[in-house]
Order: structure tokens, then sequence, then C-alpha cells
């Protein structure tokens, strides 16, 4: 089949199946253009709460399926291929996340989205990039909170809120390398643009760049709404590159500069337009977790949801 007739069968199987499709922003251009919803972490996770269809078939990494299956387990959530892992999720199990509560049975666990299910059951609070900042502030102050896994969110939220926490020493394989430097020589280099960092990134807690007048922090739907409702015709991309294909749709008489051309996420590129369409031909690699941990998983969720 060519492109054209697998999209077409793709649309045909959705109707005939009553499913939903999906997509992270980092995903594969032509795998975010067949999907029903485009998001980051936060905007998918509503989906999955809030869908009408039989099936979800879930164009991301492995966290972001198994998340929707905690969300929504009367539905069928199928992940069109069989592993695409994350850096942040592979750095922290829920053995690890047990034993600090032991240690520390008074205190909070808030994990970052980019983790397992086994992990988020062990957790008191989920936050994305999104939320990050309400789900901390929202916390009592006399709590210790560990946060996990990922340092640099972490330390910008230190930044941010003053709030004290202990941080795991996870970090993005695409977000780490962006450093302050990256982003000044960028705005040196770009005199008229606003540079839009995601705070994964290791420059995220850097005073250089926090109270630089054209440089802001933002999630990836941040990101994406602050290009859609600025003035300006000229902006520094500092995420996950395949983002610039759906600023410049939404943008076409703006420009985008990427930070790096190396700021590339091969586990989102692993989903094809074939594997979309075998997920729903055969309902395969369906992800499901099991009860026990669910119920525990879906507290957090749950309560980040809530916050907003």
């Amino acid at each position: 089949m060519n492109l054209s007739e697998i999209i077409d069968k793709i649309k045909e199987l959705k109707a005939e199946k009553n499913a939903v499709i999906l997509a992270h922003y980092y995903t594969r251009p032509e795998v975010q253009d067949v999907a029903d919803y485009l998001g980051d972490s936060l905007g998918l996770a509503r989906q999955a709460e809030k869908t009408n269809a039989d099936i979800i078939v879930f164009c991301g990494v492995h966290f972001m399926a198994e998340t929707a299956s905690i969300i929504s387990p009367d539905k069928k959530v199928l992940s069109p291929v069989l592993r695409a892992g994350c850096s942040l999720a592979d750095s922290v199990t829920g053995d690890d996340l047990r034993r600090w509560k032991e240690r520390n049975p008074d205190g909070l666990i808030v994990s970052y989205v980019n983790t397992s299910a086994e992990v988020k059951a062990w957790s008191d609070y989920c936050c994305t990039s999104s939320n990050a900042l309400k789900v901390v502030r929202s916390l009592p102050n006399d709590r210790q909170i560990l946060f996990v896994p990922d340092k640099h969110l972490g330390a910008y939220i230190q930044e941010v809120t003053g709030r004290d926490m202990e941080l795991w020493n996870g970090a993005c394989v695409v977000h780490a390398p962006i450093t302050a430097e990256m982003v000044l020589r960028r705005l040196d280099d770009f005199p008229e643009a606003d540079a839009l960092i995601h705070p994964e990134s290791a420059c995220s807690r850097d005073p250089r760049v926090l109270r630089h007048p054209r440089a802001y922090m933002y999630s990836t739907a941040g990101i994406i709404r602050h290009a859609k409702e600025s003035p300006k015709r000229q902006f520094i991309v500092a995420t996950e590159l395949e983002t610039i294909h759906e600023l410049s749709k939404q943008n076409p008489a703006k420009e985008f500069i990427p930070i790096h051309p190396d700021t590339y996420c091969d586990q989102m590129k692993k989903v094809t337009l074939p594997d979309v369409l075998s997920a729903l031909e055969q309902e395969r690699h369906e992800v499901r977790v099991p009860e026990e941990t669910r119920r525990r998983a879906v507290i957090p969720i749950q309560r980040m949801l809530e916050i907003g």
C-alpha cells in the first residue's frame, strides 16, 4: 500500500472499530497528521480520560500508553510498537521509591508523568511539565518532597517556587544537552526571536536564562501556545525537533529555529504509519496494567488532573 492508501485504511478502521488515535508532538509528522488528538503528556492524559472510544491507539512511548490504561481500564489501549522507551522512565523503579518511603514515612513523592506504572503506584502525586509548578505549590510546606525522576525539571521547580525538594538523578536524553550557553548564543544570533525552552533542559535553573527578557520556560503545549499568541515572527525552539511540524502548521508565516539539530527522540520515532495500521487491523500490542498496580497508580494521576 502507498501512503495515501494506508491513511485511508486507518480512517476506515477507526470508524469501524470506534477507535481514537492519540499522538505526542514528538512523533513523526505523518503520524501526527493522522491523530485525532495531538498533545503533550497532560493533554493526552486528559483525552484518554474523557474519550468515548472503545480502542485507544497511543502513538508515543510506553509510559504514555500505560498512563492511558491506568486512567481508562475499560478501554483497549494499543501501542503500535512493542517497546518505545524513555531515559527518564528507565531511571527509577518502584523499589527505589518503596525504599525511600521506608526511610521517609511522612514524605511525599511527586512523580513526573514520564515514569512507569509501578513508580506511579508508589507516588503521592503525579505531574507533567504543564502543571508541575501548580502541583508542588499545592503541597503542605511542612512535608519533605522527593521529586522523580527529572533533576532539571525539579531544579526549575525549586528555583521558581523556592520549595526545597530532594531530586532524583534522572534526565531526558533529548533535553539535558540543552545548555545555557546554547540558548544565549542563539539569542545573540537572532536578536528579534523569543527562545521557547522545555524545563527538562539543563539550562532550566540558570539565572542568565531565567532572567533573560526573551527566554521562556514552557511545556510543549506552552511552547505552541506562546508561538501562536505572540506577535513575533521568529522563535528559537529548545525542545524536540518534531514539535516544529505542528508549530509551522499553526503559524505558516512564522520562522522556527531549532536550538540544535540533534534534539531528536529516536524512541518517539519508532511508531510509523504502517505500525498504526497494523495495531488497528490486528488489535495488537495491548497495554494493560495489573489491577493492583493500576488501583494505586490512578490515585496520584487523578490528584494531578484535579489540580489542573
